[in-house]
């Protein structure tokens, strides 16, 4: 959250609401114009483009829809098991977009997403969908419209918060698995994220046309993980639309309505929030109870500040601040969503130390999207000015950097990613460490203590690689929790895991010794003891702050040996020599030498005394140390990129 309230005052005077939960949310544009009652019946009307591609506004009269005939649900699944292609397929038969128009995985708007081919960001869209919940009434044309809001969410570990907070405005989920892979680590976790919110779960079996597909084996899966009924479980193929038209008709029968009263004093939850060059901060809320008209005051519960509702709307899905009519406050606060827990931590400096104002200005527009991430201004004596980052995983952090090279072209440098620690002194103090250059290696005070983060890892793999994984497992530090088999096939196997060892490439090695079959998932655990020590990086003598990590001690000769032969390889050559060092404390453990460059003084010495040529390389001796003592080491992109290969 504190990433998020910056962005809210630099554009404070008014606030663009975007609505959900029992009103609506997606390509819908809201005039605030009248008495507009979202809690329960809504009383105006709505303009909604049906198409990106299409300029053309249609009038929605949404008195048409009271909260029994709306439905608002998440598509949650695995990487890969087919969300986007779902939610293309369903978007394209209740006619919101056409078939064949617009680009594949349509959802997946950021251009991150579509050259990784995963979902970064939950995106929503709104259909409308006739369906007869009287079979006695066949007749489609005298069906009711239902107005159904459905949330495209990420399937990958790292963006799980997104998913957590896209739940919260819905009160349904269709549970994706793919029908050749079956149920994967982070199925696992989604259902339970789903199970844990008390959304209704509607099972739906994808990729039945592919040749491995085997759905009778997924529905006994789903049957001894989930208890869920198998009769229940829809088989589809989103790719051919083969059983799509079972989909939506399941969602409206199984899927409660919202619950809302309107005439209760007015409650929404702040779910997201975007930055729009020429409108400000646009904020998507679930409004749960009350009505909301033009200019209405509004007031967060969490911050007392007051902003003012406009008449224009569009959508995404973040934060967790509850909203009230002002003066006039709730007498019971939603709870929002739990706050995001980074795990990872990292440096941030401009790849130009003079373009340190841009990179804030970037990151604050950013950070309004992404409130996960947390943003602390920190300076570093070997490259300046910069930020310490939280977030929640490797894959997250890859991202941002990368959204804030394509969204705002701010090229940046990243430091090792490290973890948070907590170490406990001689006079029984304790600090909690983020930053490796906040611990002193020589303080008066001895440590005494030391704890590290753990988690609880997830993970399903085929049953002939159990033996290369309870290796890797060991190496890094692994303690087995839980060991069976889903079937004759697929093992599951749960470890408490230190964060230190799965940050960097834990999940690459997994994946390279299962032939990329393994599937992975982790939650946080408690913070375990262990014996860590801090590893300092020193060129010539000088130690660099963005280079210093904390690592098991049992590793810490390997890990510093890795570093700086990876710096001598990238760091150029100088007039003078450059000595590189790992060191624990005052002990160094590694080290290499990176030799001056050597300018020929003797080339124009033809003949003459044997004196003169030593005067000669003395002066050139002296020379060399005196820019050995005022001399700087400049230190490549590429040296720290290298460095995030080292585990």
């Amino acid at each position: 959250m504190a990433s998020f309230r910056p962005a809210l005052r630099t554009l404070r005077p008014k606030l663009l609401v975007l609505l959900s939960g029992s009103s609506v949310f997606g390509p819908i544009f809201h005039d605030f114009g009248g008495n507009s009652k979202l809690g329960g019946r809504i009383s105006n009307h709505f303009y909604c483009s049906q198409s990106r591609h299409s300029s053309r506004e249609t009038v929605i009269d949404l008195s048409q829809f009271p909260p029994e005939r709306i439905r608002n649900f998440s598509i949650i699944a695995h990487v890969d098991h087919g969300k986007s292609t779902l939610a293309d397929r369903l978007l394209e038969l209740t006619g919101t977009i056409k078939k064949g128009l617009g680009q594949p995985q349509y959802l997946d708007k950021l251009q991150v997403e579509r050259e990784r081919g995963i979902t970064v960001k939950a995106q929503t869209a709104t259909m409308f969908h006739r369906h007869n919940l009287d079979s006695d009434k066949p007749s489609l044309s005298e069906a009711p419209n239902f107005l159904l809001n459905l949330i495209d969410t990420p399937g990958h570990v790292d963006f799980s918060y997104e998913v957590s907070r896209s739940l919260a405005a819905c009160q349904g989920a269709l549970l994706v698995v793919d029908a050749a892979q079956g149920v994967q680590a982070q199925t696992v976790a989604n259902f339970y994220l789903a199970f844990e919110s008390n959304l209704t779960i509607v099972p739906v079996i994808n990729k039945i046309d592919q040749p491995t597909a085997d759905p009778d084996r997924v529905k006994a899966q789903l049957k001894s993980l989930f208890d869920l009924d198998p009769k229940d479980a829809l088989l589809t193929s989103a790719k051919t639309g083969q059983g799509l038209e079972q989909v939506l008709p399941a969602v409206i029968e199984r899927i409660p309505s919202p619950p809302g009263i309107t005439d209760s004093p007015l409650r929404m939850l702040l779910l997201d929030s975007y930055y729009d060059e020429y409108k400000g901060v646009i904020c998507h809320v679930a409004v749960v109870d009350g009505a909301l008209r033009k200019g209405d005051k509004i007031a967060s519960a969490a911050t007392s500040q007051v902003f003012e509702s406009l008449n224009r709307y569009t959508y995404h899905s973040e934060c967790l601040l509850s909203f009230y009519h002002c003066p006039v406050p709730c007498e019971l606060y939603l709870t929002g969503f739990k706050p995001a827990k980074h795990m990872v931590f990292a440096g941030i400096y401009p790849a130009d130390g003079s373009d340190f104002d841009a990179l804030n200005h970037a990151i604050e527009r950013l950070t309004c999207n992404d409130a996960s991430v947390s943003v602390a201004k920190e300076s570093s004596t070997a490259l300046g000015l910069g930020f310490r980052c939280g977030f929640l995983g490797l894959l997250h952090m890859d991202v941002f950097h990368q959204r804030l090279d394509q969204e705002y072209g701010a090229r940046v440098i990243s430091t090792t990613p490290t973890v948070p620690y907590i170490f406990e002194y001689s006079d029984g103090s304790k600090e909690d460490v983020q930053n490796p250059a906040a611990l002193s290696s020589n303080s008066g005070k001895r440590i005494v203590a030391c704890w590290e983060p753990s988690v609880i890892a997830t993970i399903i793999i085929p049953s002939e690689y159990v033996g290369p994984v309870i290796t890797l497992c060991s190496e890094r530090r692994g303690e087995q929790l839980e060991y069976s088999f889903i079937d004759s096939q697929r093992a599951f196997m749960k470890y408490r895991l230190p964060l230190r060892e799965i940050v960097v490439d834990f999940y690459n090695e997994l994946k390279s010794i299962t032939s990329g079959y393994a599937s992975f998932d982790y939650e946080d655990g408690e913070y375990q003891v262990s014996d860590l020590v801090k590893l300092d990086i020193l060129l010539n003598g000088q130690a660099v702050d963005a280079m210093a990590t904390i690592v098991h001690k049992l590793k810490a000769q390997r890990i510093g040996r890795e570093l700086v032969d990876k710096l001598k390889k990238f760091i150029d050559r100088q007039m003078f020599e450059i000595t590189i060092q790992a060191a624990i404390g005052s002990k160094v453990i590694a080290r290499e030498t990176l030799s001056a460059m050597r300018k020929n003084v003797l080339a124009k010495c033809y003949g003459g005394d044997v004196t003169r040529k030593r005067k000669l390389l003395e002066k050139q001796k002296e020379g060399k140390k005196r820019m050995k003592r005022v001399g700087s080491v400049d230190i490549p992109q590429e040296a720290f990129h290298e460095l995030l290969k080292v585990s």
